[in-house]
């Protein structure tokens, strides 16, 4: 059952919302529904539909430039509902104190956002069996 997917992207101006360059939180929640729809397509091979989150924490702030890992994984199968555990983290940040190209890899990533929720095929849906 432990099915994995991961979604690694850089965050744009675009994406920022907030004074400083800040990324909004749910740009997080976007990733990890992605993520969610690929193990989704693994498991069962349709999209699906995204029922709840069970919990959200935000754990550190997220910057245009920044590069972010989603990684997401099947936790527990039920009859249509999949719950997953979700995880973000900043692996590359960028250095406009060195020059506006630098950027450093992080030795350790960082972790941004956690997640707990549940996804659903439903049975005419699977096709996967």
């Amino acid at each position: 059952m432990s099915e994995k997917a991961m979604i690694r992207m850089r965050m744009s101006m675009h994406d920022a919302h907030y004074g400083g360059n800040l990324v909004d939180g749910a740009k997080m929640l976007n990733l990890f529904g992605d993520v969610a729809t690929e193990l989704l397509i693994r498991q069962d091979g349709d999209e699906g539909l995204f029922a709840a989150y069970e919990s959200v924490e935000f754990l550190a702030p997220v910057y245009a430039g920044d590069y972010i890992e989603a990684v997401g994984e099947i936790t527990k199968l039920g009859n249509s509902s999949r719950k997953m555990t979700f995880e973000a983290r900043k692996v590359i940040v960028p250095r406009p104190d060195i020059n506006e190209s630098a950027c450093d890899v992080l030795e350790e990533p960082i972790v941004v956002c956690r997640a707990v929720g549940t996804c659903v095929v439903p049975k005419n849906k699977q096709r996967n069996k």
